[in-house]
Order: structure tokens, then sequence, then C-alpha cells
């Protein structure tokens, strides 16, 4: 067994080990839950001399009250207890109790779940609460939320109201400079209007993203650095960006053939930046920045011109097809999303439909970096493989998030 299989077999064997003990504490979880209800129903007062199961609870555990105060309204959600006058109270979530037993179920699957339920009617909490659960078997909590939001919205299709604001007069300034040391900064001034729909913009493209490829471990500084960076490629993709010297704005990347296709190297950015092979890899699916790809004596092979990386017929096509970011549990609509070619077009992978799929820029970046593979299943649609350590068997998953047509059925 060469090194790079006995690293990947070591992976497989610690994330099982995770696997197992985030089991055992999610059934110890749900065991402790059943008895803080216990308790509660025996009359924590009179037991231990409390106001509250919480309180005793923050005291025996030595945690914050709020945390606590979830930990106890999680239990009462799932488990059966006693009203004040020592009449039975029936749980939320019976079903969603007994299978929290067995250490399936995260916190924020059990919150979700929850949550979802307490917005159904009583009469229809049964069926909704097996539909979740079984979707909670191979999906993550935001799945199963995007599913529950379904059937609430099915009951209320009104919705809220939306809420009207009223605009101020623009005051703006912004100061771009690049560094010695190729690092951009930038400051500006605003006035409350622009501050705020910026704010607005940011915070949806910075929200964590977890979903089937784990958590997200980026700092707030990072994750607002990669929105801010995701707004300019909305930007730039947007129909309506003004023309420059007769083109749409862009950038110019140069690398060579073989360091494009094997991701090595260094790639020259625009007039004196610089970019890693592999970041180029990843533009050069889908973006406003150009490739092009030099010979050994540097001698333009492919120059690539905006149209010919995905017409604006092929994007609607994908925008219909996916409707939005594909990767399973990624909420990012349509616009926020790149073309990623499934086979690698400089390694001949065609630009068409059949070869195409749409990410967000994370997930872009994911697929191009890590152990997921993409393929088009038999049905036309885009479904992922995840790498070993998540999934030994490799179960193919997609995507539920995004709305299907209307008339899908």
């Amino acid at each position: 067994m060469d090194e790079m299989a006995m690293r990947r077999a070591g992976a497989v064997a610690l994330a099982d080990r995770v696997g197992e003990l985030l089991a055992t504490i999610r059934a110890a979880d749900a065991e402790l839950g059943a008895l803080l209800v216990e308790i509660e129903s025996r009359g924590v007062m009179d037991l231990f001399g409390y106001r509250s199961v919480a309180r005793l609870y923050e005291h025996l555990a030595d945690v914050p009250k709020a945390a606590a105060e979830r930990v106890v309204k999680r239990a009462r959600a799932l488990n059966p207890g006693r009203n004040l006058d020592g009449t039975p109270l029936a749980p939320v979530a019976a079903a969603t109790g007994r299978t929290a037993t067995r250490g399936t179920l995260s916190a924020p699957m059990i919150d979700v779940i929850v949550e979802t339920l307490q917005q159904i009617p009583a009469e229809h909490r049964e069926g909704a609460e097996q539909h979740l659960l079984g979707l909670a078997e191979d999906a993550g909590h935001k799945q199963v939320a995007a599913l529950g939001a379904r059937i609430v919205a099915h009951l209320d299709p009104d919705g809220p109201a939306p809420e009207d604001t009223e605009p101020a007069t623009p005051t703006r300034e912004l100061f771009l400079r690049r560094k010695r040391t190729r690092i951009w900064e930038l400051s500006g001034r605003f006035d409350d209007e622009t501050g705020t729909r910026a704010s607005a913009l940011l915070d949806t493209l910075a929200e964590r993203r977890h979903s089937d490829d784990g958590p997200d471990v980026r700092s707030p500084q990072q994750r607002y650095g990669d929105a801010f960076s995701d707004a300019i490629d909305m930007a730039l993709n947007s129909p309506a960006l003004p023309m420059q010297a007769g083109e749409r704005a862009h950038v110019m990347v140069a690398v060579s053939l073989n360091d494009l296709k094997t991701g090595l190297g260094t790639a020259t950015l625009g007039d004196t930046g610089t970019m890693s092979a592999a970041e180029a890899r990843v533009h050069a699916c889908d973006s406003m920045i150009i490739p092009a790809v030099l010979g050994e004596k540097s001698e333009p092979l492919d120059l690539g011109r905006l149209r010919r990386l995905i017409s604006a017929g092929l994007r609607r096509a994908l925008y219909l097809r996916d409707r939005g970011c594909a990767f399973p549990g990624c909420h990012r609509p349509p616009r926020h999303c790149q073309g990623h070619h499934i086979r690698h077009w400089a390694d001949g992978g065609p630009t068409n439909l059949g070869n195409m799929v749409l990410l967000c820029g994370c997930h872009h970046r994911l697929l191009h970096r890590s152990g997921w593979h993409v393929r088009i299943a038999a049905d036309g649609l885009p479904e992922f493989l995840p790498p070993v350590y998540l999934d030994k068997r490799r179960k193919p998953r997609r995507n539920n998030i995004h709305e299907p047509l209307p008339f899908a059925a």
C-alpha cells in the first residue's frame, strides 16, 4: 500500500471513530433529555429544590443559562410530560424523540424538525414528521429544513406580508489600491441606505455554508471576504454591466497548456498580478476571467472568448435544470453560481448541457480540490458522489433545496 493509500485509510478510520463517538453522544443527549422531562414531571422543586429543571441542569452540567434552556426546550418537544394539574402532555415530535435515542439525529436536525412541526396544524404533524425523518436518514439538516419550509408553504401559501422601506439620499466614496505585497486594500464611506443594502448583500453571501461536505470553519472576516468576491462575480456576470472599450469588463489570465492541465505552476493575472494554475483551472470553467492558453514558446494556443465559454442560451438551460447551486445542501440561487465542466474543457470536455452543472464559488472550488465527484444521472440531473471518508458506499446525493419548476412532478 503506497503512502497516499495509507493516509486515506487512516483518514477513513478517523472519520469512522468520530461517527461512533457522535452517535454515542447523541444517544446520551436523548436519554438525558428524557430524564430532565421525567424530573420536571415529578416536580423539580420537591426533588431538588430548584424552581425549574433548566436551573437544575445549568448547575449540574455547568453550562450557561441559555444553553440549559435550549436543552430543556428540546427535551420537552421530544418526550411526553405532564401539565401542572398532572394530566399527560404529548410531545410535539414523539417519533423524532424515539429516533433520537439511536444517536442518528444531530441537535440542529432535531431543532429543524421540531420548529417545522410547531408551524403545522396538529392533524398534519404525524405525516409531516415521517417525511422529515425519512429525508433525515440521507440528508443534512439544511435539506430537511428546505423540505419543512415546503410543507409549511403548502399549508400557508401566502406567507408573511413584505415590508416597505424608504430610500435615502446617497453619498458614496470608495478607495481601492494595490500594495506592493499584491494585496488589495478597500475602504470607503457610504450613506445609510447604501450601507444597509451592502450589509444585507454581504450578510446573505457570508452565511456559513454547512452542507454535506462538512461544517464551515471560516472566520467571520474570511466569510465576508469571500462574500465580497462572490458579489464581484455576480456583477461581472450581469448582462446590465456597461461596456468598456467595446467589450464587457473582463480580466485576462495567461497560463501554459501543461500547467492548466496539471493545475501546477503559476498563471499571470491581468497586467501584474499572479494566481495559481489550479485557480486558473477553476476560473476556466465559466468566468469573466478569459484564459489565454500558451504553448512551450509562449505562443497563444487558445484565446478564450466570453461567449465561447457558456452561451446565454446554455446558461438559461442550466438555470432551469439545476435551479441554483446543485451541490447537496447548498441554497445559493442561480445568479450566485458558475458553470462547471464535469469533464474539464482543457481535457477535451464539451461545453454543453450534458457536461455542465451549476455551482457556487465555494462548491466549485471544493469540487476541483476534494474527493467529491459529480455526474449527470440517467434522468439528466446532476448527482454528487461523496468522498469515502463521508460515505463508504459513495451513495449519490442531490440537492433538494431549490424549488422545482412548476410543471415538475
